[in-house]
């Protein structure tokens, strides 16, 4: 590094900052672009810092603004990077995949532009942007290692994302990731589980099983039951408390799955199943491979079996050639389904896809009216679905972060086994994240529960002291907070009226 380069870090070390956008698959992703580059000696940029030595752009592609998006972000640190010589910015993900060179050519200050398949390259391709002095732009068409070979920087020390399968199969209309994640490809069950012994020796006690097409598991080596299997070898990790898996495809959502889920105790009581559509002529032009029939078949199947569970969805509004009786499909479906959430988006062109060919697309306004309809009906069978906890007594695993009014409320917050947010009042000893609270649910709203009477109960947890230990330094004194994130940050409790929940709806 020359003495220029070195004038811009802190103490000498360069800095970095990862800023991600679109899914879980995103957001794990952006865990191990972290790893990498803190492994070749980089450390985080101090929250609020100006700007990294090094920004990293981890994109998604499924929105019909996802590219303006980034150009303008790139714009905005066109001039900082013009007052920092040495200051490098790289764009991965998805969008990077799809546009390639044509980032650079957009943005020609932009220093590395990697793909999806070859992440584990980024360190590298820095280190000879730098040198080259030029943009450096590598694309691999294929997966080159599984991503979880690679170092990580977990957000939360006491709940981890553990990836079973990269890539998808399915061929829906209005979905690009298949292209650009490309074809499923499966772990090693021995690998997933050792992964997750490690990762629970290491304290944490909540995992959360992540693919493309979570439940297709197996279909890579041969074997239609490896995901109800996998469920049942979690349940046997001692000290593994919650395991949790996202996204799961209604095609594949077998009854071994669903007798997996109840017969093993800390698989969650709790299913996100995206529907995207009630009508069956929809779902035929969207090339899904189910009818409403199966879906509300296979919710039935899930509440007979395990009658707690919480269950949520995404919905897409105004996919083209979407008739009044087709949205009315969709309500029938919400009433009778009964979700505890519903991601409702709006159906935008995905450049790349098929959907944003087709005639028929919807007015704008249209599509904004029945949105409203959705999100009202989801919202009234939301809080009627919540109210039916009051005066249950839950368990919950203390979260950071979550409340936004904790401070304020002088309460704590934390999740449900069925993954609600409930937010309760602080008790009289230390209560850390990661441990574990037991309470009485006294009010419900649409979007969170409130336990407003004293704890019942508090077990501190070997998850509880790996958050200490990462944020409170040898001297005993606070630590910079490490950002600290429960379970499922792109399933967990959506605003009331969400414009579009943040991840990509795709599953």
């Amino acid at each position: 590094m020359s003495s220029i380069d070195r004038s811009q870090s802190v103490g000498g070390t360069r800095t970095y900052e990862v800023r991600t956008y679109g899914c879980q698959m995103n957001v794990h992703d952006s865990e191990r672009l972290a790893g990498l580059l803190e492994d070749a000696g980089y450390v985080r940029a101090p929250e609020g810092a100006d700007a990294a030595d090094v920004v990293v752009f981890n994109t998604c592609a499924v929105r019909e603004n996802a590219d303006n998006k980034l150009y303008g972000n790139l714009g905005h640190l066109a001039p900082k990077k013009a007052a920092r010589p040495g200051m490098q910015i790289a764009v991965g993900g998805c969008l990077a995949q799809k546009d390639r060179d044509t980032i650079v050519k957009k943005a020609p200050w932009v220093d590395v532009v990697f793909g999806t398949h070859n992440i584990g390259k980024l360190p590298v391709l820095l280190e000879r942007a730098r040198v080259q002095e030029e943009a450096q732009v590598e694309i691999a068409e294929s997966l080159e290692a599984f991503p979880s070979t690679l170092p990580t920087r977990r957000e939360s020390a006491y709940a981890a994302w553990v990836s079973i399968s990269v890539g998808c199969n399915n061929t829906c209309t209005f979905c690009i990731v298949p292209a650009l994640r490309g074809k499923e490809k499966d772990r090693r069950p021995g690998d997933i589980l050792a992964e997750i012994e490690t990762l629970v020796a290491e304290g944490v006690s909540e995992i959360t099983l992540l693919g493309q097409n979570v439940n297709a598991y197996g279909s890579d080596i041969g074997d239609r039951e490896a995901f109800s299997k996998l469920l049942r070898a979690c349940g046997k990790i001692e000290g593994l408390e919650r395991v949790r898996f996202t996204s799961p495809h209604p095609r594949d959502f077998t009854d071994d799955v669903i007798a997996a889920m109840a017969e093993t105790p800390n698989v969650m009581p709790q299913l996100h199943m995206p529907l995207q559509s009630g009508s069956d002529t929809v779902l035929k032009a969207m090339r899904r491979s189910y009818r409403q029939e199966r879906y509300l078949g296979i919710i039935e199947k899930v509440r007979a079996a395990i009658p707690h569970a919480a269950i949520s969805t995404d919905i897409i509004v105004g996919f083209p050639g979407e008739t009044d009786e087709d949205f009315e499909q969709t309500l029938h479906v919400v009433r009778e389904a009964r979700f505890a959430q519903a991601f409702t988006f709006q159906y935008s062109k995905r450049p790349g896809t098929p959907a944003a060919e087709m005639d028929g697309q919807i007015p704008k306004k249209v599509v904004q009216e029945r949105y409203e309809r959705l999100v009202a009906l989801q919202e009234e069978i939301s809080w009627e679905e919540n109210k039916k906890q009051v005066g249950r007594t839950l368990e919950l695993m203390v979260a950071e972060g979550e409340g936004r009014k904790d401070d304020t409320t002088h309460r704590l917050s934390g999740r449900a086994p069925d993954n609600r947010l409930v937010h309760f009042t602080k008790p009289d000893e230390e209560v850390r994240p990661g441990d574990v609270v037991t309470v009485e649910i006294t009010y419900a709203a649409p979007h969170h529960l409130l336990a407003e009477g004293p704890v019942l109960e508090v077990r501190r947890t070997r998850a509880g002291d790996a958050w200490e230990k990462r944020n409170v330094e040898k001297e005993g004194k606070p630590a910079q907070s490490a950002g600290v994130l429960l379970g499922l940050p792109k399933i967990g409790v959506p605003e009331p009226l969400p414009v579009a929940a943040s991840g990509c709806g795709c599953d």
